[in-house]
């Protein structure tokens, strides 16, 4: 208690019927003693009522600050009315701490739902800048983010929203961001007004339409190119069933030979069908990089294995250089034994007789290989060699050095566009290396898990 304040309060108090009394001590209206006794009690009964005025007060304001650091309340008795009203105060702190864990709750159950949406989702700052973004933006853009967001379309979409457009006015665009696939997204830019509650100002939701767009191109270019390549195998096969039916009706010997050459075209049609699919497949979900852990170690050993039949015709050994310890890669296990087996068919096919084709696996080192860790994969063989001018083309749809020749040995031209794709889906890259006269490697870098 405090001196100071008390005789204040006191005063304040008694002042009135103090005053009054003095005047009627003046005028005569009552006696001196009796204005001296009248004066004393009023005085003990403004000392007394100030004494607990006080005391309360000071319950009255421990009762909050114990509400404000979430301790128990005094037990201290105090007047009824101040009672009650540190009895309200404390309701209603529950009440304000109730909300505020609800809205704890609603805020984590808010920010859950954000982080587990499929589509990548980004909260921007009044100054464009990111807020935050969920587990689908940081996956598919990481730190190429921000040049997501300055694409020209994408950020002029942002402008709008938050300047140019009415308010509220939800803005979209189509983008196309070419590395490290190509991809296409429908970007939605929705400006938030008031704020978030953690100041984000607008939120960009970029769904990624790769999948419909490739879709569309394989349906158009599977009737491309399949009545494209078919056509001059069916003509043959139609050909000689006419001959069969016709001049070769009575010729045994030359049915023979009509008939193992339509089992031939009708073997490349067959092959030639089987990787049309197979690249549609491919492409369809190139722009999804794949998260499995792969032994590339153990992948190109069982692969080697299975082709040691294949080795005796054209007389050519196989040699295996596969580092010791390699760590596995990210990939997609049954993409790459096609990888390495298509290469590998090139080697032999290609390849010269009797030589040698080389399949190799180390880590990646020097400046040619991009700077995060990765293997490379190589296949080596001692054919003719590919010039130099043709190498560029080499992963195009049935481009070919040697038209005849390759359809001669039954290829259908599709091979390294299918080691193209797949490389890409797996965020490699892909190097041809060739000499004429000495051989050709082929070289494939995989990031490692």
């Amino acid at each position: 208690m405090r001196p100071g304040g008390t005789l204040t309060t006191v005063l304040a108090i008694a002042g009135t019927p103090v005053a009054v009394l003095i005047v009627l001590l003046a005028t005569g209206e009552v006696s001196a003693r009796g204005a001296v006794i009248a004066i004393g009690l009023t005085l003990l009964v403004a000392l007394g009522l100030a004494l607990l005025w006080i005391r309360d007060l000071d319950v009255l304001s421990e009762t909050v600050r114990r509400l404000g650091e979430l301790q128990p309340i005094s037990e201290t008795p105090a007047l009824p009315g101040v009672e009650r009203l540190g009895r309200e105060i404390e309701r209603l702190s529950r009440r304000l701490a109730e909300r505020a864990a609800v809205m704890e709750r609603l805020l984590r159950a808010d920010e859950a739902i954000v982080e587990r949406l499929p589509d990548p989702l980004i909260v921007l700052a009044a100054d464009r800048s990111v807020r935050r973004a969920n587990s689908a933006a940081r996956a598919a853009f990481g730190a190429d983010m921000p040049a997501v967001l300055r694409h020209p379309l994408l950020r002029a979409a942002i402008d709008r929203a938050f300047e140019g457009a009415p308010e509220g006015a939800v803005q979209t665009a189509e983008i196309g961001l070419p590395a490290p696939v190509a991809r296409e997204l429908h970007a939605t830019v929705v400006p938030m007004d008031p704020p978030l509650a953690d100041g984000g100002r607008a939120v960009v939701v970029l769904s990624d339409r790769s999948w419909e767009h490739a879709v569309e191109r394989m349906r158009a270019d599977f009737i491309a190119n399949a009545s494209h390549e078919l056509r001059t195998p069916l003509a043959s096969v139609m050909g000689f069933i006419d001959t069969l039916r016709g001049p070769a009706a009575d010729d045994p010997p030359a049915q023979q030979r009509f008939l193992g050459i339509m089992a031939e075209q009708a073997a490349r049609m067959n092959r030639l069908i089987d990787d049309l699919l197979s690249l549609s497949r491919i492409e369809l979900n190139e722009h999804q990089a794949p998260a499995e852990r792969v032994d590339l170690t153990d992948l190109l050993r069982a692969l080697a294995a299975g082709f040691e039949p294949r080795l005796a015709e054209p007389g050519v050994t196989l040699e295996l250089a596969l580092s010791d310890g390699l760590p596995p890669v990210l990939g997609d296990a049954d993409q790459l034994a096609q990888v390495a087996q298509n290469l590998l068919d090139n080697a032999m096919k290609y390849g010269r007789e009797g030589g040698t084709v080389r399949l190799g696996a180390a880590r990646a080192e020097g400046p040619r290989w991009p700077a995060r860790p990765g293997i490379v994969m190589t296949v080596t063989d001692q054919g003719h060699g590919i010039p130099r001018e043709h190498l560029p083309r080499l992963t195009e749809r049935f481009y070919r050095v040697d038209t005849g020749r390759s359809r001669a040995v039954g290829g259908t031209g599709l091979g390294l566009a299918i080691v193209k794709h797949v490389v890409n889906r797996h965020r490699g890259q892909l190097v041809i290396d060739s000499e004429v006269g000495v051989g050709t490697t082929v070289s494939v870098w995989l990031p490692t898990a």
